[in-house]
């Protein structure tokens, strides 16, 4: 005896649909995939940005390097906030979740973060990125001349920058936040700790969080002053020593 063939739930509450219910169906459908794709795009695009800063970048890190022997960016990572950050950044400007509201209303869906040896590199790689032609300086806060009640400190830029697309120039707007390498380190585990769940004594917690904030930031100061103290100090290369010294800095860039 054949059994009867097992209908699928789905298939079944298709068939069953009048023809203005799956134009109705399919329209939706249509929408949501376009949406995807319009968001993917967008994605792509401040993905893009970010690329172009992040080239800027390295190329001042690689001209002082060069010129000066030093690099004053010791490393550079990158990031596009999620589909949820934007949600709830949208709620709290109380403005809907739309693709336009995203541009318009946020500035950092691109973050670009810098790390610095030293404070004055952060304000001279800052002043060297902003200085160029196509950059447009959009805000400026300074959490390190002014850090954050709870001790935080780096320099935040938004800026903004011609992209070319294959079929068009968009400008795009991307957040730099530049800081030391003692700045990130506090950063990254007051990050950490603010995430975890509910404990106890959390005034004092946040009390000592503000104590290291303000010790690393005297570290700063210190290592700063040293590093200043040594360039003073050095003794000007007699011709041998100058000679050996340029031979030594003579080397080709891999590309």
């Amino acid at each position: 005896m054949e059994l009867p063939e097992k209908r699928i739930p789905d298939q079944y509450f298709l068939e069953n649909l009048s023809e203005e219910q799956m134009d109705g169906l399919m329209a939706q459908g249509i929408h949501l995939v376009d949406s995807a794709l319009q968001y993917q795009e967008l994605m792509m695009m401040y993905n893009c940005a970010i690329r172009e800063v992040r080239t800027k970048l390295e190329v001042l890190n690689a001209d002082l390097s060069v010129r000066y022997q030093r690099n004053p960016i010791e490393f550079i990572s990158c990031r596009l906030k999620k589909p949820m950050s934007l949600f709830q950044k949208l709620q709290k400007k109380n403005l809907p979740f739309s693709l336009s509201a995203v541009e318009k209303n946020i500035n950092d869906v691109a973050g670009i973060r810098v790390i610095c040896s030293f404070i004055d590199d952060i304000y001279a790689v800052a002043a060297m990125l902003t200085e160029q032609d196509d950059i447009t300086l959009l805000e400026t806060k300074d959490y390190i001349k002014n850090p954050k009640p709870n001790g935080y400190r780096s320099l935040h830029l938004i800026v903004e920058l011609p992209v070319f697309f294959s079929d068009q120039k968009k400008n795009m707007r991307v957040e730099v936040q530049i800081r030391t390498i003692a700045m990130d380190f506090w950063a990254s585990l007051e990050h950490q700790l603010k995430y975890k769940k509910s404990v106890k004594n959390e005034e004092l917690i946040v009390r000592e969080l503000t104590e290291c904030a303000e010790d690393i930031a005297s570290i700063d100061q210190r290592m700063l002053a040293i590093r200043n103290t040594i360039d003073e100090n050095a003794e000007s290369p007699n011709t041998e020593e100058s000679l050996r010294e340029k031979l030594e800095r003579f080397n080709i860039p891999s590309l």
